[in-house]
């Protein structure tokens, strides 16, 4: 899958002054900024939420030597409808507080256990920002990339997902039990009632094209209804079940791998954390496996895949000496069988979005947009032949595991 970057216009306040300080901080040496360029950093498709650019900058140190260094500038999309979805639900403070407090924060704690784990890259400030914003260094040059996610993660890299997301859970958990909750809004999430106007008439316009390609499977009428009032549902954590804090999306494209020169896995990272959300293992579980695995692999060894995350879950958890009942792998699966209804919710959303072609109308707007252009690039998620394949079998699993009844 290749696909060519979109030009995308880079604001006029990203200078090269702004990032003096970065430098500074970042670069061991750092004498003076030599040439400086900001361009699009991702291909159509492949990064919905957020426009991604990639500085490049060289760099004069001390000793007069030149050094490349580059970084990864997240900004928020402009149009109307996602700034006020950001007024309600700022993504950006979001990621920053996950980066400043909570990434750190489980970090020290595999430390104290003296465990080495890294959950992703290093954040910078960027002072005098005239918007919001996310500043990363750039995984790229360390080696890091994402794997092809219309062909899907083999059983290597898929079980290397899952190993990193035990991890994430377990500090969660166990931040939990010591310490105390999470604040508030990673419980609510974004299901709060003064944005179930905006969701329903996001749902709805997404839900009538999706029901026109639905509309010829079997037992279509199962699948459907009442999409709004179950995503409130689940919003809400149940204080008697395993919560953790859920990456919340959790997909190939915001997993980075490195490789050795024999193509052995060295290092797993998650990349944004934009989303997260307190709540049952099930959301993360569901989204990534039914998203991101290979087509062969998605049903047949998805007993096997929760299997593998317990296994390494109990392990973490007893690692970071969690003072609770640890979770029996039983117990995980009662979760997702009664929180099934995620993996539809994955299969309608995040899904269409891995396996669709490679298009300039891949993007936040068009998704959101009632215009002919959104209309055409829905029916192009929902009725393209690699997705169909996909929904035949899982359709028929989700409900025949009791995934369409209530909670």
């Amino acid at each position: 899958m290749t696909s060519e970057v979109p030009v995308t216009k880079v604001p006029d306040w990203v200078t090269a002054e702004m990032f003096t300080d970065v430098l500074k901080e970042s670069v061991e040496g750092f004498s003076k900024i030599k040439s400086f360029k900001a361009e699009s950093g991702s291909a159509a498709g492949e990064n919905y939420v957020t426009i991604m650019l990639r500085v490049n900058i060289e760099v004069e140190l001390e000793d007069g030597k030149e050094k490349s260094v580059s970084y990864v500038l997240k900004l928020p999309h402009q149009s109307e409808i996602y700034q006020a979805i950001l007024k309600r639900n700022n993504i950006f403070e979001a990621e920053r507080t996950a980066f400043s407090e909570i990434i750190p924060e489980m970090e020290k704690m595999y430390r104290d256990a003296g465990a080495y784990v890294k959950f992703g890259a290093k954040s910078y400030d960027l002072k005098g920002a005239k918007s919001e914003y996310v500043l990363l260094e750039d995984l790229a040059p360390l080696g890091f990339k994402n794997m092809n996610r219309i062909e899907g993660l083999d059983q290597v890299h898929t079980e290397s997902a899952l190993r990193k997301l035990s991890q994430w859970h377990a500090a969660s958990a166990v931040r939990v039990a010591n310490i105390g909750p999470y604040p508030e809004k990673y419980s609510i999430g974004t299901c709060t009632e003064e944005n179930r106007p905006m969701i329903t008439q996001m749902r709805t316009s997404t839900s009538k094209i999706f029901g026109k390609c639905c509309a010829t499977f079997e037992d279509n009428e199962e699948y459907i209804e009442r999409i709004v009032d179950i995503c409130y549902k689940l919003a809400k954590p149940d204080t008697n079940e395993f919560n953790v804090l859920n990456h919340a999306d959790f997909w190939c494209n915001n997993i980075m791998y490195s490789h050795d020169s024999f193509g052995k896995i060295k290092e797993t990272y998650m990349v944004d954390f934009q989303m997260l959300k307190y709540g049952n293992v099930a959301q993360d579980l569901y989204y990534f496996l039914i998203s991101s695995t290979k087509l062969e692999d998605k049903l047949s060894k998805f007993d096997y895949y929760i299997k593998f995350y317990h296994d390494n879950l109990v392990e973490n958890l007893k690692l970071l000496k969690y003072s609770k009942p640890v979770p029996t792998l039983r117990e995980i699966h009662i979760i997702l069988f009664k929180y099934g209804v995620w993996g539809y919710l994955t299969a309608m959303g995040v899904m269409s979005a891995v396996l669709v072609d490679p298009t300039e109308s891949a993007n936040f707007d068009t998704l959101l947009s009632d215009s002919d252009e959104g209309a055409n690039f829905k029916s192009m998620l929902y009725s393209n032949s690699r997705y169909r394949k996909h929904m035949k079998i899982i359709l028929p699993w989700l409900l025949n595991r009791g995934a369409f009844e209530d909670i």
